[in-house]
């Protein structure tokens, strides 16, 4: 009986992790990242990181866990998860490709106004939501949590486990990736990484509005279904 709960502890670990893991993607949005926090310091960088991982955690394991249940209370779909959380992804990106470079006067002016309570106010929103964590990656982990409940309660706390210890060793790969965005991206001089950062916010756009379709597709099929019925 103890190693049937180890096995469905460690295949749930894999499942969550393996399904979860693509979706968040923290190497990506690691330059969305770093060009939403222009003019912070390497110390405020660091403990954005920190703040989103946890927010990052914390949402996704509320979502696994409870997700469906608070969806089905206010009468939410998931379709309509999509819609709206796509329409903040593409404005988020859309306002990334449309800001100005900064030159080196409004460089000084914006590490002076990014200070620690400006980040703290911006930790989860915009950083860990939309950011890091989209409606694609909450919807996903509601599936998930979904799939891991079972008719034996010990198994269930067994397949829980496995997928909140999944999302803890994928906050500690977005903190990683979010601490060091900076010198990852060093490499490419500065052309390199604005070009880089405006190639990524182009990306995070185009994710946005396939969001939106995929969400407007669910919903005008089960329109079309409800009227040929």
């Amino acid at each position: 009986m103890n190693f049937e709960l180890v096995l469905a502890f460690g295949k749930s670990f894999l499942f969550v992790f393996a399904a979860l893991l693509p979706i968040l993607n923290p190497a990506a949005t690691a330059p969305i990242f770093l060009g939403l926090t222009e003019g912070a310091s390497p110390r405020t960088r660091a403990m954005l990181a920190r703040k989103i991982a946890r927010n990052m955690f914390a949402l996704m394991l509320g979502s696994m866990l409870v997700g469906s249940y608070v969806l089905e209370f206010f009468g939410i779909s998931l379709p309509i998860v999509r819609v709206g959380g796509g329409l903040i992804v593409a404005a988020t990106a859309w306002r990334l490709i449309t800001a100005t470079q900064a030159t080196v006067d409004s460089r000084t002016e914006l590490a002076e106004s990014f200070t620690p309570e400006m980040a703290k106010r911006q930790a989860f929103y915009p950083l860990t939501f939309p950011i890091s964590c989209g409606p694609g990656g909450i919807a996903a982990a509601i599936t998930v949590g979904v799939s891991l409940n079972d008719e034996r309660i010990a198994r269930s706390v067994a397949y829980m486990a496995g997928g909140t210890l999944a999302l803890f060793a994928i906050g500690v790969l977005l903190y990683l990736a979010f601490r060091h965005a900076e010198r990852l991206l060093k490499p490419l001089g500065e052309a390199g990484t604005v070009i880089f950062l405006r190639l990524s916010a182009f990306i995070l756009l185009c994710l946005g509005v396939q969001i939106v379709w995929d969400g407007l597709s669910e919903l005008l099929r089960g329109l079309l279904v409800s009227v040929i019925t």
